[in-house]
């Protein structure tokens, strides 16, 4: 088994985490990195672009690990948009080339949409079966006939039964992956969580409260696209940064429904968008918000790259 390496001797490497939609994938990665990173949602196909989440624990002497986790999209099994093509290929594309993958499933369950994913991985790299979710397993003594049956679909190199939201199992998986990264030096600064811009994550934010305050009602194929984003000095403030933002969805109907009666629904989008931005960009937040309809958008491949997807 790999060692984790001695102390003052800097261990970097880049860690895969993939499994199907829902698993608890962007949960998983921002507790790994210690700060909110991902966008979170009860809807399926929440993340939509590879984020690169960053961890370093150092060890006192000059050494450590750093962590360079790569959040994927669920693989998309359901429909061939456009969309979901480009969601596949940076599933594809995050696992080429790493030295680690976590694939991440409900503790106990195994679905097809499972199986598709596992697919996928590279023979060669080391694979870690993260069983997450464990806090919702009753019967613990259940999980070895289950454990048996993943050991004999893929040759996981260990098995971490785990729940994101326990900080002592997200330590512990941190401690294991730490013994699969090659001694080479940090490619990030220690302080650095993201590579990933400001500009990028306040999408991301706006899509994640539209996402939440619609619920079931809002098809996935709706985007949000940054228009503009300024910053400035403030006398009052320190710092403040202007941005309009486009929600991009496919039908008059989808529009009626972000926008709310009386415009209620979208303003407070905007306004738990924009105290979120506010707290994690430490600045002052003007965000300007526009509800857009483009029927079909999702399976148009230019405007999709246009919309910042691969």
């Amino acid at each position: 088994m790999p060692t984790a390496g001695a102390q003052g001797v800097q261990r970097c490497g880049l860690v895969a985490i993939v499994g199907r939609p829902n698993v608890g994938k962007s949960t998983l990665l921002n507790a790994l990195v210690g700060q909110k990173i991902s966008i979170t949602s009860r809807k399926a196909q929440t993340t939509r672009h590879r984020i690169t989440g960053i961890r370093t624990l150092e060890d006192g002497q000059g050494g450590g690990t750093q962590y360079v986790f790569v959040d994927t999209p669920g693989f998309q099994t359901r429909h061939g948009t456009a969309l979901n093509r480009s969601l596949n290929r940076a599933v594809l594309g995050a696992i080429d080339g790493v030295d680690l993958v976590l694939f991440v499933v409900e503790a106990g369950n195994f679905t097809l949409a499972d199986a598709k994913v596992l697919s996928l991985l590279r023979p060669g790299t080391p694979a870690l079966l993260v069983a997450n979710k464990l806090d919702r397993v009753h019967r613990r003594a259940e999980l070895a006939p289950w454990l048996k049956g993943m050991q004999e679909r893929h040759p996981f190199a260990e098995f971490v039964p785990m729940s994101a939201k326990n900080p002592r199992d997200v330590q512990r998986l941190l401690e294991v992956c730490a013994r699969y990264l090659p001694e080479q030096p940090w490619w990030y600064a220690a302080d650095e969580l993201t590579d990933r811009s400001e500009r990028f994550l306040a999408g991301e934010v706006v899509r994640e409260k539209l996402f939440r305050l619609t619920g079931d009602e809002l098809p996935y194929t709706s985007t949000v696209v940054i228009d503009r984003f300024d910053e400035e000095e403030s006398r009052a403030h320190g710092r403040m940064v202007r941005i309009a933002a486009s929600i991009v969805v496919e039908r008059e109907s989808h529009k009626a429904m972000v926008i709310g009666q009386q415009g209620e629904r979208l303003k407070r989008i905007g306004t738990e968008a924009r105290q979120e931005l506010e707290r994690s960009m430490d600045c002052k937040v003007h965000l300007e918000l526009w509800v857009k309809v483009r029927s079909g958008w999702a399976d148009d491949e230019a405007r999709v790259r246009s919309f910042g997807y691969e």
